[in-house]
């Protein structure tokens, strides 16, 4: 089975200060230990090392590098898989939806995938 996870757990993850880095950080090392493929996109990558370097720096960007995006199995945004993103963004017209939550939905969507890691 394959679990999407998205910007807002992988923050959690990080950050010691969150109010949910306990309960993220033993979920995350529960879908480690377990047989789930962890499916994200390179939307969500990009928006998650942004806030990671704006918050942190660059040596936290390295860590995510080198330590939580080799066990990821990461699906890239084509043009057809980006215009589909827009269009559910443009037709849903809802200010907090935005195209990387877009793109997300419709990658679960195309691979079939029912759960996700998310806050």
């Amino acid at each position: 089975m394959s679990i999407f996870i998205d910007t807002s757990a992988f923050l959690a993850i990080l950050d010691k200060d969150d109010e949910h880095h306990n309960q993220a950080a033993e979920v995350w090392r529960n879908i480690l230990m377990s047989t789930e493929t962890l499916v994200t996109t390179n939307y969500v990558l990009v928006e998650t090392c942004a806030l990671v370097q704006n918050h942190w720096g660059i040596p936290a960007v390295k860590a995510f590098q080198e330590d939580i995006i080799p066990v990821l199995r990461i699906q890239w945004i084509d043009h057809a898989s980006h215009q589909a993103a827009a269009g559910i963004m443009l037709t849903a017209k809802k200010k907090k939806l935005s195209l990387v939550d877009c793109a997300s939905f419709e990658t679960m969507r195309r691979l079939g995938i029912k759960t996700s890691f998310t806050l």
